[in-house]
């Protein structure tokens, strides 16, 4: 099993970055590839970005392409989502997740998800 804890989450105003940093312990870190889903309020959850287990191969929702970046760090037991241009419907808890599979973009495919960081885009 994995164990994951995000962190990074916050108010930012429309046009500007934030970083979401996701923790993983327990076992190899690299075994898993890695997905970034987010909820926004009154919506279900959704998927953001994917990363394969070695990093080498990503997928992105339409929605964020070209403004969101995935990127893991084997070394460190973590994975980044990099959000630029942010937009007021931004607005969301964003949910870390790990999954056995190769990568994945649907979320009855991942088996581990963190608490969650709220991220608040003001217009």
């Amino acid at each position: 099993q994995v164990q994951l804890v995000e962190s990074g989450g916050g108010l930012v105003q429309t046009g500007g970055s934030l970083r979401l940093s996701c923790a993983a312990s327990g076992r190899t870190f690299s075994y898993y590839a890695m997905g970034w889903f987010r909820q926004c309020p009154g919506k279900e959850r959704e998927f953001v970005a994917a990363i394969s287990r070695s990093g080498g191969s990503t997928s992105y929702a339409v929605s964020v392409q070209g403004r969101f970046t995935i990127s893991r760090d084997n070394t460190k037991n973590t994975v980044a989502l990099q959000m630029n241009s942010l937009k007021p419907e931004d607005t969301a808890v964003y949910y870390c997740a790990a999954t056995e599979r190769a990568l994945a973009i649907r979320q009855n495919e991942y088996a581990y998800w963190g608490q969650g960081t709220q991220v608040t885009v003001s217009s």
